[in-house]
């Protein structure tokens, strides 16, 4: 009996904010890989482990949630005054599909540092002793949108250590600034792009869950907010007490899959199966007191909001960084569920309390003709190199 040898694939595996995941140059993909497709999908989703009816992603790089099962591919840009192109895959657990129809906010913050230390950038840009920052200027492909990476160096190398404390990560590291320019979707709707309904808030009604306020937004990555109350919440709540209660998450399914169709991402309710990724569904509320999942205590007085957010199906450990974006977004925009609950009126950050502890977002929003559109978010993240060298895959998975 012949037995098929397995083929070596330079990639790295890299924490970005609280996700981490596999990255490789475009170039170094086998031929059959380097253009969309089944083979690039075969590939990516052999590399993590998936589809695992086990849930477990033993046989891959993944870690079985929806924080870990994910893939990028960098490769030198071709757009005007951009560095790299970044495209990230959401790799589904126990389905046999990948979804590249949103960013990862997360493991943006890797970009710049992976672009930095393989090449992409000009090595004059980089200095060569002390400590600076460069400016990596990367087109998230999946959405079209431009994220600025401030990177941190010290003697020509990407600086990974630091005092930076993330909450959701252990470690503390070195801070990434991220700027994301022009965050809201582009769309040809009457009622504007940020707001693809028209409307701050909207009646959306929700079979068997019943009729709910919520602000639908496209400004980072589409998302549903409702009011925790509404759905028999507090917005204190750590993942047990969603991702163990399954009439619970098919609840919130329900409620995304019908937001999903008054925002024109999907025709058919059935479509949201496999489109996983976006939108994501979160519930706010306003400030309380409550323990996060590391037994550090939160104080309402230390947060402006609470806000927890669901993906891929089970609530985050923390907050998509994207859906951090669109926190941040909807806060600006006097109306939405977020700013109210955040107090109203006009603010230009929020710091929000999620599962893990608390985060800090920024958004710059301006109205003009009745149409409301953000210049660009602002957050601080982290990123690291785990591990280096080759991935292994079977040669005949894809």
């Amino acid at each position: 009996m012949t037995h098929v040898a397995q083929v070596k694939i330079p990639a790295t595996y890299m924490r970005g904010g609280t996700s981490k995941g596999v990255f490789f140059r475009l170039q170094d993909l086998p031929e059959a890989a380097r253009v969309p497709g089944a083979a690039r999908d075969k590939l990516l989703m052999r590399v993590i482990g998936s589809p695992d009816p086990y849930g477990k992603q033993i046989d891959g790089m993944g870690a079985a949630t929806s924080s870990t099962s994910k893939t990028v591919i960098i490769s030198a840009s071709t757009r005007p005054d951009h560095d790299v192109d970044y495209l990230f895959g959401q790799v589904s657990i126990d389905q046999p599909f990948i979804d590249w129809s949103g960013n990862c906010g997360n493991l943006s913050a890797a970009v710049g540092p992976f672009a930095i230390s393989n090449g992409f950038i000009d090595a004059a840009r980089i200095p060569r002793s002390g400590s600076g920052v460069v400016t990596v200027r990367i087109w998230q492909a999946n959405i079209g949108k431009t994220i600025v990476a401030h990177v941190p160096v010290t003697d020509g190398a990407v600086q990974e250590t630091g005092d930076f404390e993330l909450d959701g990560v252990t470690f503390p590291a070195a801070e990434v600034q991220l700027e994301f320019m022009d965050p809201a979707e582009e769309g040809d709707d009457g009622g504007g792009a940020m707001f693809p309904t028209g409307n701050l808030v909207d009646d959306l009604e929700v079979p068997g869950v019943g009729t709910l306020k919520a602000t639908m937004i496209n400004a980072g990555i589409p998302t549903i907010f409702v009011d925790a109350d509404a759905i028999g919440y507090t917005g204190t709540e750590l993942q047990d007490a969603i991702n163990g209660d399954p009439k619970a998450l098919a609840m919130f399914e329900t409620i995304r899959a019908y937001g999903a169709k008054r925002m024109g991402l999907i025709r058919d309710i059935d479509e949201a199966a496999r489109r996983q990724h976006t939108p994501k569904v979160a519930f706010v509320a306003r400030p309380a007191t409550y323990t996060a999942s590391s037994g550090k205590a939160v104080n309402a007085g230390d947060v402006d909001l609470l806000v927890r957010a669901l993906s891929m199906g089970k609530l985050h450990h923390a907050m998509m960084g994207t859906a951090a974006v669109a926190i941040g977004t909807a806060a600006a925009v006097p109306g939405t569920l977020v700013n109210l609950a955040a107090g109203g009126g006009e603010r230009e950050a929020v710091r929000f309390g999620h599962p893990s502890g608390t985060l800090r977002v920024g958004a710059q929003a301006s109205q003009a003709d009745g149409q409301w559109t953000v210049t660009k978010a602002i957050m601080s993240r982290s990123a690291r190199v785990l591990m280096e060298g080759w991935v292994r895959v079977p040669g005949d998975a894809f």
